[in-house]
């Protein structure tokens, strides 16, 4: 470790919708800067050692991510050793909660797109989470070598559909079967299959014609000059402000692209950053040790029953066994075994600077949105529950696991998996997700990892609030006169379920006295 604020860090993410190569991406990234841990990485030997970010069986049997995974690697760049925390998200709408909490720990993003299908809703609505949090994006056009859109029409694409400003940062030679390699348009490097890299003066290099063949060499100059004149140059404020997305074109199977791209996050991606706080935001220079909780996660080892929370680091130095106070409840926890992150094989942590995420094994003390500072009684703020918009009563198969399955219920409300509602009328619990997936995600892990049998039935309700009011007695009044609607979360703050929409609308107009949300804030000091 070479500073003490973290700046030789870059914590990203990789987001994309279903199906683009994220965690092909990811794997391959892991692999060029050597991979030194994992989560839910099983290790093996030499070539055979490969990225498992998705770790579930139903993960593996569907082939998507509906889990956040935390790696960390390596890698030298113009003589300074980088450490990249690397945070893979869902790549499934139906956790798009899990995805809004991972952005709140990573300090920008590399965003997939498929190059055959362009901006998809999903690939648009992760675009606006990562705009919600102030998330500067890197966009990687995946899958260059497989038939596809035009790499200029992708290009406007991306600036219609995402109101940004974008600048080409190298250019496929060909698409599909006619892919001949990527050029870059600022280091004049040719990358073909299977060939050293050719250093180039540029577009009008003569020994292009040597190296490509005559369409390809002529399609490279016409479109890249094209995108050269038509779009603008990197600007490196307007691309951590926000504003402005560097493009890469690549294929992550193939590894096209790749080094050029890892190179980009260790040049481009801020390090880390001031965090936003109550009541004062916290900066990566301070001396003080402070983080907060962004995901819980249990049973990633189901032999030894365990439960991680994932803490961001955001100023100060950590120390192995250090005690923290954690400030919602005001206790002092010693940490103990705190890992750099989740294999087969844990590693302690010894120390850590801002921008890590460390592992801190723990019994459900800790939960999403806990604060942990060497003293100082502040809350990380902007992580939020969501509203969900699926409710369901779960019905045990075998009523001799009642206990076992409200464990299980209260270990994936702490992951943000579900949300869980008690009715003030009824001793059923209600569970609560934001999509389909989430049931059939909460139905496996229950027989998967609790050994408990289940399956939903309907619930009188469609979808929940929040309520707050400036009176009290008026938020009781409010209460009283519906009691078969209310219910309490976990924290026993009060929900109102609506049946349909229409319910909800209704009930919030004609109650001008209570305030209705459908977020909730984990944080409190």
């Amino acid at each position: 470790m070479t500073t003490t604020n973290g700046a030789d860090r870059r914590t990203f993410a990789i987001i994309s919708h279903p199906d683009a190569g994220k965690t092909t991406l990811t794997e391959k990234l892991l692999l060029s800067g050597g991979a030194i841990h994992l989560a839910g990485e099983v290790k093996a030997r030499g070539a055979n050692r490969r990225a498992r970010s998705d770790w579930m069986k139903i993960e593996q049997q569907r082939g998507i991510s509906v889990t956040s995974s935390v790696m960390t690697f390596e890698r030298a760049y113009e003589g300074e050793t980088l450490t990249f925390n690397l945070l893979d998200t869902p790549g499934h709408e139906d956790f798009s909660e899990d995805t809004y909490r991972t952005l709140t720990a990573v300090d920008s993003a590399v965003m997939v797109i498929d190059a055959a299908r362009g901006i998809e809703a999903q690939t648009l609505k992760l675009f606006e989470v990562c705009r919600l949090r102030d998330v500067p994006i890197i966009t990687f056009v995946n899958k260059v070598d497989r038939e596809g859109l035009a790499p200029y029409a992708l290009l406007d694409e991306i600036a219609d559909k995402l109101a940004l400003d974008v600048t080409p940062m190298n250019w496929p030679v060909g698409m599909g079967g006619l892919f001949e390699g990527l050029f870059d348009l600022r280091t004049h490097v040719l990358t073909r299959p299977d060939q050293a890299p050719e250093p180039l003066t540029g577009l009008d290099d003569p020994r292009l014609d040597a190296l490509l063949s005559a369409d390809g060499v002529a399609r490279l100059r016409e479109e890249a000059e094209l995108a050269l004149a038509g779009y603008g140059a990197l600007d490196h404020e307007a691309y951590r402000a926000g504003s402005q997305t560097p493009i890469f074109f690549g294929s992550a199977l193939r590894e096209y692209g790749v080094e050029a791209l890892i190179d980009a996050i260790g040049a481009l991606a801020p390090p880390p950053r001031p965090q936003p706080a109550s009541p004062r935001a916290i900066a990566p220079d301070e001396p003080n040790v402070a983080g907060f909780v962004f995901k819980v996660q249990a049973n990633m080892n189901p032999q030894h029953r365990d439960r991680i929370a994932f803490m961001r680091l955001c100023s100060g130095r950590f120390r192995r066994g250090m005690k923290l106070k954690q400030v919602q409840t005001g206790k002092a926890i010693a940490i103990n075994s705190p890992i750099f992150f989740f294999a087969q094989d844990r590693e302690i942590a010894d120390t850590a600077l801002p921008g890590d995420i460390i592992g801190i094994p723990n019994h459900g003390v800790l939960r999403v949105g806990d604060t942990l500072t060497e003293g100082e009684a502040i809350a990380f703020t902007g992580i939020p529950n969501f509203a969900p918009e699926i409710l369901r009563r779960v019905r045990l198969l075998d009523p001799t696991k009642t206990k076992q399955l409200r464990t299980a219920l209260n270990d994936m409300a702490e992951e943000g998996v579900t949300q869980l509602f008690k009715p003030m009328v009824g001793s059923q619990w209600i569970v609560g997700v934001v999509g389909q997936l989430q049931l059939e995600v909460l139905i496996s892990r229950l027989q998967a990892e609790y050994n408990v049998a289940a399956e939903f039935e309907p619930a009188p309700f469609e979808t929940a609030r929040w309520l707050d009011a400036s009176e009290p007695a008026k938020l009781k009044a409010f209460m009283d006169g519906r009691k078969n609607a209310m219910a309490e979360d976990r924290d026993g703050a009060p929900v109102f379920l609506a049946r349909d929409n229409w319910e909800l609308s209704y009930v919030n107009e004609r109650s001008p006295d209570i305030r209705f949300s459908a977020t909730k804030e984990r944080a409190h000091a």
